[in-house]
């Protein structure tokens, strides 16, 4: 056979194999990995989403203590198992070095949160240049680097993750959160005509909840128009003490509650809230909430940010206001009080943007096409 033809019929077969990876007609059977929380919404998503588009996923994950007996484990839970991608959860960093020595196959890092910036830069639980923090960087940087692929949930942390940890770009693919739409999706409020502003979340530094307070503060005299502050966290004792010291009377602090349970808080509400927290990271993520809120065709008001932008427009499918405002956050709220019809409006649009992009199944086509791209 002429050589050139014998060139020309490989190139061929190369463009077929790699057209049938990348619509997905080529199975692929992906290991989740790692000592992750099986039920955070990431993981439930993630899996969800592949298995809907016809990926095979396993899991191997052990969260035992001490951490070398769980990474004995995960040793001996991996042993016997096949597979084309090993996909590695958050907390990622620990057992990605574990990853690159006992698999040969390609590992990709869902990252999702940089310990470095989780733990030192945005709740200051660490001192910044202290030995640990030191530690905490080079986790992350060599989880990074070692990693065929890593998984960001904004281009905004992709962006930061390579300028932080002088990585290429190139390495970092992007999947939003997105929200799981087996729970949540659009209800009926049912109950008194209470106009219900909700926040749900665990009062991280981000999260911006002493801004919700004092907006909280400004709307007294609104009487049917009251705030629901759901959850616990590393702010919370702050929080209920600045509402005490303002002697707010339109919030009630409500306890955490089951994930499969959020639904019904938020299908009682009129106003969902995201993050309004004036630091670096608030600007860099758009949590879950948001999504949970767009998925059950509630409006949103949420800090405007860089990473907002990336998927949502104002008066359009959200409501933003500045970060760390807590007057233009109360002047949103009111906006949405006095024109209905806006509120309406902007929940059909968030629905309609949810339903496009950010279903379980969107996310796992995303995600699987990603992946489809490394074999």
């Amino acid at each position: 056979m002429d050589s050139r033809y014998k060139d020309h019929v490989m190139i061929i077969n190369y463009l077929i194999i790699v057209y049938s990876k990348l619509m997905g007609r080529i199975d692929m059977k992906v290991v989740l990995f790692g000592a992750y929380d099986g039920k955070a919404p990431r993981y439930r998503i993630l899996k969800k989403g592949l298995k809907r588009n016809g990926v095979d996923v396993v899991e191997c994950n052990d969260r035992s203590k001490p951490i070398l007996l769980r990474l004995l484990r995960l040793v001996k839970k991996h042993r016997y198992l096949e597979y084309d991608i090993l996909l590695i959860g958050h907390v990622g960093q620990y057992v990605v070095p574990l990853a690159k020595l006992i698999s040969r196959k390609i590992v990709v890092f869902d990252i999702f949160n940089s310990l470095y910036e989780t733990i030192v830069v945005d709740r200051k639980l660490v001192q910044e240049g202290s030995f640990k923090a030191k530690m905490l960087f080079t986790l992350d940087k060599y989880s990074f680097k070692l990693s065929h692929l890593c998984i960001a949930d904004t281009y905004q942390h992709k962006l930061y993750f390579s300028r932080a940890f002088n990585i290429e770009k190139s390495k970092f693919e992007v999947v939003y959160p997105g929200s799981d739409d087996d729970i949540f999706y659009p209800r009926r409020k049912s109950g008194d005509e209470t106009f219900l502003i909700l926040f749900v979340g665990s009062f991280l530094p981000l999260h911006g909840v002493s801004f919700i307070i004092r907006a909280a503060k400004m709307l007294e005299r609104y009487k049917d128009v009251r705030f629901h502050l759901v959850g616990h966290g590393q702010t919370y004792v702050e929080a209920t003490e600045l509402a005490r010291q303002l002697n707010v009377k339109n919030i009630s602090f409500l306890p955490p509650v089951r994930y499969e349970d959020l639904p019904k808080y938020i299908a009682q509400a009129d106003v969902c809230l995201g993050i309004f927290g004036n630091t670096d990271k608030a600007k860099r993520v758009v949590p879950f909430k948001v999504f949970d809120a767009l998925a059950m065709r509630k409006p949103v008001i949420t800090g405007d940010s860089p990473a907002v932008r990336e998927i949502l427009k104002n008066k359009e499918n959200c409501l933003l206001c500045r970060m760390g405002d807590p007057k233009q956050l109360a002047d949103s709220i009111i906006l949405l009080y006095e024109d209905r019809k806006l509120g309406e409006k902007i929940a059909k649009n968030g629905y309609k943007l949810f339903k496009k992009h950010f279903t379980i199944k969107s996310i796992g086509k995303k995600l699987k096409t990603i992946l489809n791209t490394l074999l």
